[in-house]
């Protein structure tokens, strides 16, 4: 069955009416969820930032502290002995600002002046004063008016408090300088606070004194308390330590003691189940530490939820500002009226229906007098010089020459546009003027690790190496055709990291030849720059392996050749001992020049044996070695450089029998023990003593144990000295310590390094006496 034209139309708009109206209702519905979570994640962003500011806002007091602080050591007030004068000057501090709770000074003798509010006591101020005369001691408490009128007075004969035993004392006397503590409930007035203290110091440059100031923080906890977050939301504070130090409800923050003291409690002890399902795993190593803001989503009772954490930024407080709110106080309504607006979806595409039913209509009627006349002239029945019925022609022809233009502009700048976001180079239009970005692509983004919204409020003199800015001065005229490209130039990305980049610039003029803006094309070869120095080190390190070999070649040569003068010169010096001795009356002391000069001459044989067994990596077999003696022959070997290098090196005790090895092997490993120990003393930039000393001991295991210790600059913390190619030298190679673990393990025993005290290095090894064979 054939439809009718008019149904055909009716039906079509009214099916597309209706589909079109479901995509809105749902992509808006999608959309603003998205939009109003977004706009969530941005409110909370904003309560945290208004909550910073506020928390500095009330603690900018403490910046006056510190000053107030500084003030009064520099002050002779506080450096005298009257503590009256001190009470009255520490009484006009406390009076200036509402947030200070106490203004105290305690010095090194135990004397001590503390002036805080006292708000429904005797009188609404009150001092402490602790003198001490010789070993006697007086408390004395004094409550005052707001004129500084003494009210009442007594005697505290069973105080024990001692300032110098109290944290903020020791610290600031420690550090020797401006301290903040943690916060903590103040003992008397059981509300949050915090500690500012600095160190007074008298003439000789000691500390005489610590001076402080305690603050009130409770009035946070009142500023959280008035903020609307979402409905339902709330705010809070956490310390580096986890402790919840501000919420806007103050008595969930706070626990008493068994002694009677107030404590904070931390964020997985707060009678707050959303907080401490949001926020409670942040403190599981007892630490927290947030660098920079964080937002997540969390579940808690089938309920979704958005929290935010964001820190202070401020050294001198560690806190964090962690905020949470549920996803209904945003997207609850546009849930329910997502079904509403279906079901008027499907009333407007009824009515839609009705109307596009008369539109088609009206459409179809002059095409079907267009076939009804097309029907009758070709049958004859119909005059051909009427006017031929009135159609859509024209516009018909007008819209598809519109529409071809569109389609074919639209078509330019999509694919411009996929070219320039989907560049496998970043990419970026800049201001002719001003370098300003007006556009990026996300790959120049990922090259920069910035945000697109954030290069967009930057300029490339912004990112540009400070050495290479000179360079970039000239991207106008770059653009502009009157410069060369510019090549191979440092970057530094958002996380302070340099890298290689090149850079070329693209003028885009507009139909006037006037200059528009600039087109520039970034490439990273920082991987390909770090490749060539790694090439280049390869060639290097062959290069020095090559001569190594050539070294070795040679060193093999000499040995041969000289092992046959040697030869000869041990046999003569033999001849002229054996005629020496045969005489009557032989001379001692020719006697024994000639013995010296046997022994020397084999032990010369033996060094040159073992260098060419060495060079042709033969075992060398095991002799009888003197171990006191070969510490000391090593001792000597190593003098003149040590001498050089202004280095003192002593032998200690050297309790050790004869043991079975290769005797150039074990030489080698107390050499490279000795000259690494005399190098780290020369790099050393400390004051230390310059000395090494040695010493070997017979251990009760038949064990004989060997160490060095230095005074220079150690090993570096996650170095592992012993493994091959890990130095600390410039022109090291890391592999001396290495082969002296392979020597020591080949002679059964160990090796190893230890920090010894104040501060020194010890490398010892061990050798059983009794030799593995």
């Amino acid at each position: 069955m054939k439809l009718s034209l008019g149904v055909v139309l009716a039906l079509c708009l009214a099916g597309l009416q209706f589909i079109a109206i479901l995509v809105v209702v749902m992509s808006s519905y999608f959309t603003s969820e998205r939009a109003l979570l977004e706009h969530a994640r941005s409110l909370l962003s904003d309560v945290a930032t208004n909550t910073i500011e506020h928390s500095k806002g009330f603690l900018k007091p403490a910046t006056g502290a510190a000053e107030l602080a500084s003030r009064l050591a520099e002050n002779r007030i506080v450096s005298s002995d009257n503590p009256a004068l001190l009470e009255k000057l520490l009484f006009q501090q406390l009076q200036t600002t509402p947030q200070f709770a106490g203004v105290f000074y305690g010095d090194k003798s135990g004397n001590f002046v503390y002036v805080m509010k006292s708000e429904g006591a005797a009188g609404p101020f009150r001092s402490k004063i602790i003198n001490f005369e010789g070993d006697d001691r007086e408390t004395e408490l004094i409550w005052r008016d707001a004129k500084f009128n003494s009210i009442e007075s007594r005697f505290d004969v069973e105080d024990t408090y001692d300032p110098r035993a109290r944290p903020w004392y020791m610290r600031a006397a420690e550090e020797q300088k401006l301290i903040w503590t943690d916060p903590y409930i103040f003992f008397t007035s059981q509300t949050p606070g915090i500690t500012v203290a600095s160190p007074v110091f008298d003439e000789a440059g000691d500390v005489r004194g610590v001076i402080g100031v305690d603050i009130e923080i409770n009035a946070i906890s009142e500023f959280l308390s008035l903020l609307k977050v979402g409905q339902f939301g709330k705010a809070l504070i956490l310390n580096r330590n986890g402790d919840v130090i501000a919420h806007p409800n103050p008595e969930l923050i706070k626990v008493k003691n068994d002694d009677g003291t107030f404590s904070f409690l931390s964020i997985n002890e707060i009678n707050d189940p959303i907080a401490k399902a949001a926020f409670g795993n942040l403190n599981q190593d007892g630490t927290i530490e947030i660098e920079k803001e964080i937002s997540a989503t969390f579940e808690f009772e089938d309920a979704n939820y958005v929290s935010n954490l964001k820190p202070i930024g401020n050294s001198t407080l560690p806190w964090t500002i962690a905020v949470y709110a549920p996803e209904n106080d945003f997207i609850g309504e546009i849930k329910q009226n997502r079904e509403q607006n279906i079901a008027i979806a499907a009333a407007v595409a009824a009515l839609t229906a009705l109307t596009g039913l008369m539109m088609a209509r009206h459409i179809h009627k002059p095409i079907r007098l267009l076939a009804t006349r097309a029907t009758q002239i070709s049958q004859g029945d119909y005059n051909s010089d009427e006017p031929f019925p009135r159609t859509f022609s024209e516009l018909e022809s007008a819209n598809d020459t519109m529409m071809r233009e569109i389609a074919r502009r639209r078509k330019s700048e999509l694919e411009y546009g996929r070219t320039f976001d989907l560049a496998s180079r970043g990419m970026a239009e800049l201001s002719s003027d001003t370098g300003q970005f007006l556009r990026v692509n996300k790959k120049l983004s990922e090259i920069t690790g910035y945000e697109n919204e954030e290069l967009l409020n930057l300029s490339i003199l912004d990112i540009v190496h400070p050495d290479d800015r000179d360079d970039f001065q000239s991207i106008d005229q770059a653009a502009r055709g009157t410069a060369e490209n510019l090549r191979e130039k440092r970057c530094i990305r958002k996380d302070g990291r340099e890298i290689w980049v090149t850079v070329n610039a693209i003028p885009i003029h507009d139909e006037a030849g006037s200059h528009v803006h600039t087109v520039i094309t970034v490439e990273d070869i920082t991987d390909a720059k770090e490749a060539d120095a790694q090439i280049r080190k390869l060639n290097s390190d062959l290069t020095h392996h090559a001569r190594m070999n050539t070294m070795g070649e040679m060193a093999a040569g000499i040995a041969h050749e000289l092992n046959q003068p040697l030869t000869a010169i041990t046999q003569n010096a033999d001849a002229a001992l054996m005629t020496a001795t045969d005489h009557e009356k032989p001379d001692p002391e020719l006697v024994t020049i000639l013995t010296e000069l046997d022994g020397q001459a084999h032990r010369a044989g033996d060094i040159i044996r073992a260098l060419r067994g060495f060079v042709r990596k033969d075992a060398p077999s095991k002799v009888t070695i003197n171990f006191a003696e070969l510490i000391h022959q090593t001792v000597s070997l190593v003098k003149a450089e040590a001498k050089e290098h202004g280095v003192e090196v002593r032998i200690l005790s050297t309790d050790a029998p004869n043991i079975q090895g290769i005797r150039v092997q074990i030489a080698q490993v107390l050499v490279n023990l000795l000259r690494n120990a005399i190098e780290s003393i020369s790099l050393s930039k400390g004051n230390n003593e310059r000395l090494v000393t040695v010493w070997a001991t017979l251990k009760d295991d038949n064990t004989i144990y060997l160490c060095v210790r230095d005074t220079g600059q150690g090993v570096e913390e996650g170095l592992d000295p012993f493994a091959q190619f890990e130095t600390t030298k410039n022109d090291g190679m890391g592999l001396g310590l290495s082969i002296c673990r392979g020597i020591v393990e080949a002679h059964g025993g160990t090796i190893w390094h230890e920090a010894c005290p104040p501060g020194d290095t010890c490398f010892c090894c061990s050798f059983p006496v009794e030799m593995k064979s």
